[in-house]
């Protein structure tokens, strides 16, 4: 037994290390910005969210396969997937100066989206539903927190790659073929590394000292299925939550940077704009801690109102500030909330999903469950692009406020409509 609760521990080491790299797509916005502003290149603002977008729709779509995989084979060979996957859609990401698509803002546009988008955000897919199927099996008691504590590694990815991403452009003269190539390296053996860790608890296996609860998953008890889970009315409404809330944070993500140089030019003129998403990153990080943790605590439900209520008046006040000038110190703050509330989507939704369906199958039902992301990639992509490019940003952070406003009435609905 002692052994068994060793192991616990040591894949939470694990998960850590293959959610930092994974962490990376959250970085985006120094690409994008060199993508935009950079002499060579010149891009749209709404062709530089598309790679983006493909990015988190991939990584949502082959969440499906991987959990249903894994749930058969396990973590380890899943997550090292995963990891060739991520490093190998950024070294041919790198070729995009090499075969002159950097000056043509549509083939390099739709070359990134194949690379980095579709193989990259694969690899994601395919690693990050592993450490958190596999802890939320290992700590049955501390579903909230613990997954909290894995999934803070992919936030806190961000921070660390948006100094590395600025440095390596910065040596490749604002080129990004060669930071491409670098990172591509260091995600492949990183994840890879991470991932031999990783494993599930033997069957029927729980912490010393803990009684199960009684169930209060819908209809089949904890071995729901994704078959059976998307029959609840459950289902859809978490599904739906998911969707409205994250488009907000992650509209926010893609494009704080950006926004941020707008809103205060000495954001460009210091460079400051890693610092600010730095700082974004590490509320990103810790936002998945304490809403988990907190979740455990007066539920998963009451803490998801919460966090979608302060979400909506971040949201709004991102819009007030977007109107004019202001200072880059208010604009972090206000994103720093954001980012904070956002980072508890990822505690709070997979722990909700085995709670409410089940542990033994939680890495293909979350799978599903986690299509939602990649619906609200898209649709903060849209919203950003098309908005932002006519209007500013401004508006552009209204309606996603509207949205965590609408993520917010569902969640009462489904507070009044479980069945514990």
């Amino acid at each position: 037994m002692s052994e068994n609760v060793g192991n616990r521990y040591l894949v939470i080491v694990g998960a850590i290390i293959v959610q930092l790299c994974l962490g990376t797509i959250y970085a985006w916005s120094v690409f994008q910005d060199v993508l935009e502003t950079g002499s060579g290149y010149g891009w749209d603002r709404l062709y530089t969210q598309l790679p983006f977008a493909a990015g988190l729709a991939s990584f949502a779509l082959f969440m499906i396969f991987a959990g249903r995989w894994q749930d058969r084979v396990g973590p380890r060979k899943v997550a090292t997937v995963g990891g060739i996957l991520l490093g190998a859609g950024y070294i041919l990401a790198s070729l995009v100066d090499t075969l002159g698509l950097g000056s043509d803002s549509v083939m390099g546009t739709i070359y990134l989206v194949i690379t980095y988008g579709i193989i990259g955000g694969a690899g994601i897919g395919f690693a990050y539903v592993c450490p958190i199927a596999s802890l939320v099996k290992w700590f049955p008691d501390k579903k909230g927190a613990i997954t909290g504590v894995a999934v803070a590694g992919f936030g806190g990815g961000a921070l660390i790659f948006l100094h590395v991403e600025q440095f390596l452009l910065a040596l490749s003269g604002g080129y990004v073929g060669m930071p491409f190539l670098i990172l591509g390296i260091v995600y492949l053996v990183g994840v890879i590394l991470g991932a031999q860790v990783l494993s599930n608890p033997p069957a029927g296996w729980t912490p010393p000292g803990w009684t199960p609860p009684q169930s209060t998953a819908d209809g089949a008890g904890t071995g729901m299925t994704p078959s059976g889970m998307i029959r609840t009315t459950s289902f859809w409404l978490l599904w739906l939550i998911f969707v409205f809330a994250a488009t907000a944070g992650l509209m926010t993500l893609g494009n704080v940077v950006r926004a941020a140089k707008e809103i205060d030019p000495l954001v460009n003129a210091l460079g400051l704009g890693a610092l600010i998403g730095g700082i974004m990153s590490i509320f990103n990080a810790a936002g998945r801690i304490v809403w988990g943790a907190l979740s455990d605590k007066i539920g998963r439900v009451t803490t998801m109102i919460l966090m979608f209520l302060i979400l909506a008046l971040a949201m709004f006040g991102f819009s007030a500030i977007a109107l004019g000038p202001n200072s880059w110190i208010v604009v972090t703050a206000v994103a720093s909330v954001i980012g904070f509330c956002f980072g508890g989507n990822f505690a709070l939704f997979p722990s909700a999903t085995a709670d409410y369906f089940g542990s033994e199958n939680v890495g293909k039902n979350y799978g599903v469950v986690f299509t939602a992301y990649g619906i609200a990639g898209i649709v903060g992509a849209l919203v950003a692009g098309v908005f932002g490019q006519m209007a500013g940003y401004s508006l552009a952070f209204l309606i996603t406020g509207i949205l965590a406003i609408i993520a917010v009435v569902l969640t009462v609905i489904l507070k009044f409509t479980r069945k514990e």
